[in-house]
């Protein structure tokens, strides 16, 4: 019989290309039938398909601190986690037909790469907002069409200028460390503004009030990050935080590149 499945080059990249989309969804998971879809049958660490499948299973952890605050939005605000372009800016016509990419959250644009083999694709950067490239660091204006080049390794992702993302460490699941160490990356170009929001993690104690909230405000004038007062509280909260601030610069290669 004939047999598709890891081991395959096309299937191998279409893999890929599945985990980077899935990596920017509300659920990341590897669900499917007939193949395994374990790591290990695409290879070892330092081999092409395991590092990039890697790369974005770690990315999807580093974001981790800026999904449970964007669900607490849905949850508390109605919002929506992916929103087509058209939804998200309506007043600029030249989203209303985009069908191949999506804003992640508020403040990243997601563009999956859907060509085989593909080494450039185009990508609409709404007006209204100002870009930042997330793997370079590099600042466009919106309001027009890149070209932007890829390979199997990279899919296209934009940040607006004037946001304000918690990155986490290095972790295999999600509660092995308590997040003591986040880093505040600041993407500069507008005034900004995030609410890191945390809870016990495990329960539904959320919902009796038992929650904080950490309000981040960037000014653009001033080049200054003022960390508010923290909101709330509940069973095991961290008392003192320690923040690492980044501020995103494309000249010194402030990216989060592709390693």
């Amino acid at each position: 019989s004939f047999y598709q499945g890891p081991g395959q080059d096309t299937y191998n990249e279409l893999y890929c290309r599945w985990v980077q989309f899935g990596a920017f969804c509300t659920i990341m998971r590897s669900h499917g039938s007939a193949t395994d879809r374990a790591i290990y049958q695409y290879g070892k660490e330092g081999d092409s398909y395991y590092d990039i499948i890697a790369r974005y299973i770690n990315l999807r952890y580093a974001l981790l601190p800026y999904i449970y605050s964007t669900d607490r939005r849905v949850f508390a605000d109605d919002y929506s986690f992916m929103r087509a372009m058209g939804i998200a800016y309506p007043s600029d016509a030249a989203t209303h037909e985009l069908k191949d990419q999506f804003m992640f959250g508020r403040d990243m644009l997601v563009a999956p790469v859907v060509k085989s083999m593909a080494e450039q694709r185009n990508v609409y950067l709404p007006k209204g907002d100002d870009w930042t490239d997330v793997w370079t660091g590099e600042q466009i204006s919106g309001g027009q069409t890149v070209k932007r080049s890829v390979s199997l390794a990279l899919m296209p992702l934009y940040v607006r200028q004037g946001a304000i993302l918690p990155w986490g460490p290095k972790v295999q699941y999600s509660s092995q460390t308590n997040w003591d160490n986040l880093e505040i990356r600041i993407y500069p170009g507008a005034d900004g503004s995030f609410t890191l929001y945390e809870d016990e993690g495990d329960n539904y104690n959320y919902e009796k009030g038992k929650f904080s909230e950490i309000p981040f405000t960037w000014n653009e004038a001033t080049q200054t990050l003022t960390i508010g007062q923290r909101r709330g509280e509940f069973d095991e909260m961290l008392q003192n935080r320690t923040f690492r601030i980044v501020l995103v610069d494309a000249d010194k290669r402030m990216g989060i590149g592709l390693q």
